[in-house]
């Protein structure tokens, strides 16, 4: 097939626009639990048929600030360098890789909850995902293989909204923000090619020839299918891929349009279980993978989150396989499902101790706290922010049942965006499913460098209640004062009292005026040529 090559000559501070992909490729489970190979992320602009330039993910991820909150968004990207790039449908050429990416943003504006800072200190650019989102699934035959593991029926029913099944998923983790409406099931379609076809050799490994496949699968479909409105589509082969189950997004002509929508690509043992599924499903949302903190290089190891280990601590059902547990809290915030009311931030010049009620995160209606942000003072790069999160998990309900114990679970969020669990252990252990990632009752715990101090002070029906303060004083040091609200008891009280409605946390408002995405980027990224293509008024 003929290559449509395009070249873009650069000089400092030149600015392409098109539509931000990300694309993660995840192995499946081992026999040992292990996963199998490493995680993979592509992303690339979209700058319509047949026109796309790759980026180097770590340059973007610097570049961005948080680029996963861009995915699936227009977007402008502004080199500092002098290269030719050149981007084609089938090659990525490597002249791409020569230029550097200064900055990122969205050419959209950005909505009106956002703002350039949060009151925890990070940058913040995600859109809300909310309401109806409506997912297509089209199942594909690869023309050298015949078989069809499920029915239709079964695709269909995945999206029910009974117990175990994801329009129940979904709507639970978001606080009923989202809702799987009108999603459908189409299929079986019998592709053009045989399965080898879609594979091609990168760097000495076989890769699946993604946008090709969803091109393929989708205009195999495009008479019965009706894909106006849709903003996801689940594409489920017959076969193996490369070894991967794939999710993010991709672009394509749908109903004669060329379009840019969240995709997932399943083999045979990922869509046999809904809990890959909605792992695939999550980097369609814009979720990136979570991971614990002992360092190593796979991400797999946190099974307290759908986004890092969705095999191990997964409840199940007879119909679809292993269930997904729920994703942290951070991300859930940070896609706009978590109430304001829900939230509370402790600052980094915090001087007083609280004691705050901390309901677990599958408690879905509540007027207690389900995250605390530790912020920590300003540091030299306003993206790459290091934070802490507390979030407490219960063993209830369809999804968290079988997780490893109840207790307080920490989160650090560094890497612009990914949450690491923490381990108390030393050294952490390889699978944070041991004790030292479970801050129960009488356990203690501080940032390193101990401006907050937390404690589990009991338990409750739904949660907990914790004690965070600044550093033990000394005998001669004045005691801080104590916050504590009415539903929450003395630590020496030998049991919880029965919970009553928690005092609402005062939450200083933030008015958002209407600015331009040029205007709330930081100083080091206002970029000049950026600025004139955002606002021309500049």
């Amino acid at each position: 097939m003929a290559c449509i090559f395009f070249s873009l000559p650069l000089r400092a501070e030149t600015v392409v626009q098109g539509t931000l992909q990300l694309q993660w490729a995840d192995p499946p489970r081992s026999l040992s639990g292990r996963a199998q190979a490493a995680p993979q992320l592509d992303a690339w602009l979209d700058m319509g048929p047949g026109q796309r330039v790759p980026l180097d993910v770590t340059q973007a991820k610097r570049a961005a600030g948080d680029l996963y909150a861009l995915a699936n968004r227009r977007v402008a990207v502004s080199y500092a360098t002098h290269a030719n790039i050149a981007a084609s449908s089938k090659v990525m050429s490597a002249s791409a890789a020569t230029a550097t990416i200064s900055a990122i943003v969205p050419t959209d504006r950005l909505p009106q909850r956002a703002k350039a800072t949060g009151a925890d200190g990070r940058v913040m650019a995600s859109a809300p995902v909310l309401g109806a989102t409506r997912w297509v699934t089209v199942m594909c035959k690869f023309a050298d293989i015949a078989a069809e593991q499920k029915p239709r029926s079964y695709f269909q029913a995945q999206y029910g909204n009974a117990p175990g099944q994801l329009g129940h998923y979904w709507s639970e983790v978001s606080y009923g923000q989202i809702n799987l409406a009108g999603s459908s099931a189409h299929g079986w379609y019998t592709l053009p090619k045989p399965r080898a076809a879609y594979l091609a050799d990168v760097n000495g490994k076989q890769k699946a020839q993604l946008s090709e496949l969803f091109s393929d699968c989708a205009a195999a479909a495009d008479a019965d299918v009706d894909f106006s409105g849709i903003q996801g589509v689940n594409l489920m082969f017959n076969g193996e891929l490369d070894g991967n189950a794939w999710g993010g997004g991709a672009c394509t002509t749908l109903d004669g349009i060329y379009t840019c929508t969240r995709v997932t690509w399943s083999p045979p043992w990922s869509f046999a279980n809904l809990a890959p599924l909605a792992h695939e499903m999550g980097h369609g949302y814009g979720l990136p993978h979570s991971n614990n903190s002992d360092g190593d290089s796979d991400t797999y190891d946190n099974p307290w989150d759908v986004m890092s280990d969705a095999w191990r601590n997964a409840t199940s059902d007879a119909t679809y396989g292993l269930l997904p547990k729920h994703p942290n809290m951070y991300q859930r915030e940070r896609l706009g499902w978590l109430p304001a009311s829900r939230k509370r931030v402790i600052a980094a010049d915090n001087r007083a101790t609280h004691e705050i009620v901390l309901d677990a995160g599958s408690v879905l209606k509540t007027a207690n706290t389900q995250l605390v942000v530790l912020a920590l003072p300003a540091q030299p790069d306003p993206y790459k922010t290091v934070i802490y999160t507390l979030e407490a998990r219960r063993r209830t309900g369809t999804y968290e049942a079988n997780l490893a114990g109840d207790a307080v679970i920490i989160h650090k969020l560094e890497d612009y965006g990914i949450a690491y669990s923490v381990d108390r252990d030393t050294p952490p252990a390889t699978l944070s499913s041991n004790e030292g990632s479970m801050l129960k009752v009488g356990g203690r715990w501080n940032t390193p460098d101990e401006l907050h101090w937390v404690e589990v002070v009991s338990a409750t029906a739904q949660g907990f209640v914790v004690r965070i303060g600044p550093r033990p004083r000394s005998m001669s040091s004045p005691a801080p004062a104590l916050e504590r609200p009415a539903n929450v008891v003395a630590s020496s009280s030998p049991a919880p009292r029965p919970s009553t409605p928690a005092r609402p946390v005062a939450t200083a408002s933030v008015t958002v005026e209407r600015k331009r995405t040029c205007d709330v980027l930081p100083s080091m990224l206002r970029l000049s040529s950026i600025c004139a293509l955002l606002d021309p008024e500049r």
